[in-house]
């Protein structure tokens, strides 16, 4: 049986206005617009571009000040 391995962002860097580089566990690199990201309760503060830029890294993914964050497959697959 294979070896379950779950993806994860390793790495953010913010480049500009909702724009963000993300690096993933397996390698991958993908640039990411987050502006039409930003729908419901939790994401549309966020649209504030200086709450947009609180954010740090989990051991999974991104979480922005506000506790919102992306599953890491819904970023990969973007």
């Amino acid at each position: 049986m294979g070896e379950l391995s779950l993806i994860r962002v390793t790495d953010v860097e913010y480049i500009k206005d909702y724009t963000m580089h993300l690096e993933f566990s397996d390698g991958t690199e993908k640039v990411i617009d987050f502006l039409p990201l930003l729908k419901g309760k939790m994401f549309e503060p966020l649209r504030d571009k200086e709450k947009f830029v609180q954010f740090g890294l989990t051991h999974w993914t991104i979480e922005w000040y506000n506790k919102a964050d992306m599953a890491p497959e819904f970023l990969y697959n973007l």
